[in-house]
């Protein structure tokens, strides 16, 4: 998430909404916001409600949801995927930005 927040104003540039959803409760959500001032939308998912629906894989051996990266047009077209191993694969925010481009 703090790759996200680094490069936040890049994303609005693009007219893009950053929607982070993990795993944890509503409060310590709430109070990871607060401490590291993230300035886009977090959504407590901790049922795993969302997870589900997207495809989110949950591996036990690495404690935890899998990263994911999705690209979410304004029509509410899934529009890119990124389904990662660890968070070292994730995608750069620049692959990202460029991807927004070629909508």
């Amino acid at each position: 998430m703090m790759q996200l927040h680094q490069d936040y104003e890049k994303f609005v540039e693009k007219d893009t909404i950053i929607v982070a959803i993990g795993p944890e409760n509503a409060d310590k959500f709430n109070e990871y916001w607060e401490e590291n001032n993230l300035k886009f939308f977090g959504i407590p998912d901790e049922k795993g409600s969302v997870l589900k629906l997207y495809g989110q894989e949950v591996k036990i051996f690495k404690l935890g949801r899998m990263p994911a990266q999705m690209l979410v047009d304004k029509e509410g077209i899934l529009r890119y995927v990124h389904y990662g191993h660890s968070m070292k694969d994730i995608p750069e925010n620049s692959e990202i930005l460029e991807l927004i481009d070629n909508l």
